[in-house]
């Protein structure tokens, strides 16, 4: 396994997402060198600070940062979390606007001192944001994407595997499409361990229903609408699922991941980022193209995608 040495991540926002990023990446040892850019100089410094005053405890990483550009320098992945926050009640999809014109003055300042980094577009709607920086930037789709899914995702085999009475590292279901109000999961290759999802069951778990599972995709899907109605933010999940991901990426490990990419001839669909299974390595992520739909599933996957093209075509 390839191991980018002295590797160096930057998290591009100290809001509550990217000062959680930041923290996840440093417990975990994510990177050798964590960096955190924000404008907002007295913010960054606080949260720059109250990380390093932690490192005696975060094993090899070290935390710097600033409001500098120049902090980006040098980054083999940033991590970009900038931008307004979804408020209580609010869509991802309504906060394009905004953070589009954010994301349409960064990118450029980005890519000039970290002009090799791999990048990985967190703020919402992170779909949306991944096409327009694709096409202003110029890079390669598998070098700009969005953590899409992955979250999602974690938030579903949590759930399945609570009911189905397994680890969660036991089931292997994804959710697809928009990270958003779209999204759906692949419920035809679900499974626990080798058992199709409908088929499971043990001591005390019965077969789940087809019912059931609907349930089960809304609760995942409205997940985020119920922990920001109740605390503000989402922060927690993302932070980690984000510093997951860039492992993925530095440790060159050919991940299997629901990350956003822009899609191009994707069982027919072109020209629209949507998370579906991807293998993640240091020349970032690249969509398996042999991972089977069912017909109802492709028809939710197009649905997504409209859905998309309309706000992004909306946005140039």
């Amino acid at each position: 396994m390839t191991v980018i040495e002295n590797s160096k991540l930057t998290v591009v926002g100290a809001g509550s997402v990217g000062a959680s990023t930041a923290y996840a990446a440093l417990i975990r040892g994510s990177a050798r060198h964590v960096a955190l850019y924000d404008i907002a100089t007295a913010k960054v410094e606080a949260e720059v600070l109250d990380l390093a005053h932690g490192t005696q405890f975060t094993g090899s990483s070290d935390i710097v940062g600033g409001s500098d550009i120049s902090v980006v320098e040098g980054s083999h992945v940033v991590v970009i979390t900038a931008g307004a926050k979804q408020n209580p009640g609010q869509t991802r999809i309504e906060l394009a606007g905004v953070n589009a014109g954010i994301l349409k003055t960064m990118m450029p300042q980005l890519l000039e001192v970290a002009p090799n980094a791999i990048y990985v577009i967190v703020t919402n709607p992170c779909d949306v944001l991944t096409v327009l920086a694709q096409e202003q930037t110029g890079l390669p789709p598998e070098r700009i994407f969005a953590s899409g899914t992955v979250l999602d995702t974690s938030r579903l085999r949590w759930r399945l595997a609570e009911r189905a009475g397994v680890s969660r590292a036991s089931v292997h279901a994804y959710i697809v499409g928009e990270h958003g109000d779209t999204e759906f999961p692949l419920w035809s290759t679900a499974t626990v361990g080798t058992v199709p999802i409908l088929e499971w069951e043990s001591e005390g778990h019965p077969r789940m229903t087809v019912d059931e599972l609907d349930a089960i995709a809304v609760d995942v899907r409205d997940a985020a609408y119920k922990v920001i109605q109740g605390k503000g933010a989402t922060n927690y999940a993302i932070g980690l699922s984000s510093a997951r991901i860039v492992e993925a990426i530095l440790h060159d490990e050919h991940a299997v991941m629901p990350v956003s990419t822009v899609l191009h001839d994707y069982h027919g669909i072109d020209g629209v980022a949507l998370s579906v299974p991807s293998v993640v390595d240091a020349a970032g992520a690249h969509p398996i193209p042999q991972t089977p739909y069912s017909p109802s599933e492709l028809g939710l996957m197009r649905r997504s995608a409209d859905a998309l093209r309309e706000v992004a075509a909306s946005l140039r």
